[in-house]
């Protein structure tokens, strides 16, 4: 595999401590011995690949998925839960004048068909995955930001929806008081527990018919004719379809088509120990709604049902021991200076793990544009839990040449490549330097 991080960053150390690993034990998938013959191969055992196979079995495809690691050890396994709108950063205004206004409307409408999708699977599978929160508050940072969420409540009030804002001296009394100017709640969206989220949803693929593998990482993809021989450490796999869906831990070669096309960025998350009634109190945050700020290189929070609170950040650009030290120091410094009244809370657990970029800031699902047979979903912006399971779906249409049932966008078709290829990190600090003074 072609990587380009060190490869600490595709190691145990970024996740070392992960919180949700003690909340659920991975299954027990096979790794491959024996060379295989499929219909479709799916690479990575995240939200993308997992929802693609379920799909497909569903449907009665003969389907398997390659996971290079144990289940839930990618992104998957390791983000903050937040099943919301997003999977862009390109605002609607840029998207519209790039994509036009119609393609734009599709997109947008795909975002919202994405958590309704996951909330129907959470359903039908009657998944337990700690569910709570009632849509999804944005908190200002400054009081800029502050008037430009007041413009968008009246927007959205003018087009008949029905955010909530609350204004600073009324956070307290919501139970969203912090460092913030005030605060906007959309109605789409709620929490989970991602690993018990991908767990439900490999379960109900497996019972599908589809065959999950860990430990096998697939090390040369080559087309033969009409179809994809697969190479793994113990095995070949023959398939007629492949579908890519390994996002941020996406590697140059495998297929050489995703060669500087995907930049993974990292983002780092802790969990407080459970609080008591008088420090919630303290702080004045009771409420349980999942949240974030406004700031470009955000800040994303929720209070977890056991009274735990998450707290994560974009904002690393290395990855060393060294490296990982000093964003974690970094997210309790900014978890303190937001939630003062918690400074005394211990960190209990805190990990890191790869979200995923594109260079036209918009996710790519599709087939791969001249090479028949083959599919990619990745690019989620840091919102891969609705986005991914979503892709999966849609992916899982294509492969069956359907057209998709829900709103596929054009937006979704396109996955340019980022200058410098396989330098092209070198683009990062100089980007999140000038985000952070617009901070």
């Amino acid at each position: 595999m072609k990587r380009i991080y060190s490869d600490y960053a595709y190691g145990p150390g970024p996740r070392t401590n992960c919180w949700w690993d003690e909340t659920i034990a991975a299954p027990a998938w096979p790794s491959v011995k024996d060379d295989l013959r499929v219909d479709v191969a799916v690479i990575g055992g995240g939200f993308t690949g997992i929802s693609t196979a379920l799909h497909l079995a569903e449907s009665g495809v003969s389907v398997a998925v390659f996971e290079a690691q144990n289940p839930g050890w990618g992104a998957s396994g390791r983000n903050g839960g937040f099943c919301c709108l997003g999977g862009a950063k390109l605002g609607s205004g840029s998207m519209a004048r790039f994509f036009g206004q119609e393609a734009t409307d599709c997109y947008f409408a795909g975002e919202a068909a994405a958590v309704d999708l996951a909330s129907s699977l959470i359903d039908r599978f009657r998944i337990n995955v700690d569910r709570h929160s009632q849509g999804e508050t944005q908190l200002a940072h400054s009081a800029r930001a502050m008037k430009s969420l007041e413009r968008e409540a009246a927007q959205m009030e003018a087009l008949g929806q029905d955010p909530k804002l609350v204004r600073k001296p009324e956070l307290r009394q919501a139970g969203m008081n912090g460092n913030f100017h005030g605060a906007i709640t959309r109605p789409e969206g709620f929490a989970l527990n991602p690993r018990k989220y991908l767990f439900g949803l490999a379960d109900a693929a497996s019972k599908a018919g589809a065959r999950l593998y860990q430990q096998s990482p697939v090390t040369r993809v080559q087309s033969i004719g009409r179809g994809y021989d697969l190479e793994t450490p113990k095995g070949r796999v023959v398939a007629d379809k492949l579908v890519i869906a390994t996002n941020g831990y996406s590697s140059e070669n495998i297929p050489n088509w995703l060669s500087g096309r995907y930049m993974p960025t990292q983002s780092t998350v802790m969990v407080t120990r459970p609080m008591t009634d008088a420090e919630l109190d303290q702080q004045g945050w009771q409420s349980t709604q999942m949240a974030y700020d406004t700031r470009n290189l955000l800040h994303y929070f929720r209070l977890m049902p056991d009274r735990r609170f998450l707290f994560g950040m974009r904002g690393g650009l290395r990855s060393s021991p060294a490296a990982e030290g000093s964003i974690r120091r970094a997210l309790r410094r900014n978890f303190e200076r937001l939630f003062p009244g918690w400074a005394h809370v211990e960190t209990t657990h805190c990990w890191s793990g790869m979200v995923c970029l594109s260079r036209n800031l918009v996710p790519f699902v599709g087939p791969v544009p001249d090479q028949p047979g083959l599919f990619a979903g990745l690019c989620y912006h840091g919102n891969g839990v609705a986005m991914g399971t979503y892709s999966g779906y849609l992916l899982s249409k294509l492969v069956l040449d359907q057209t998709p049932d829900v709103p596929y966008s054009p937006v979704l078709r396109k996955l340019p490549k980022f200058p410098l290829g396989p330098l092209r990190r070198l683009w990062m600090p100089p980007a999140y330097a000038v985000l952070g003074l617009m901070d």
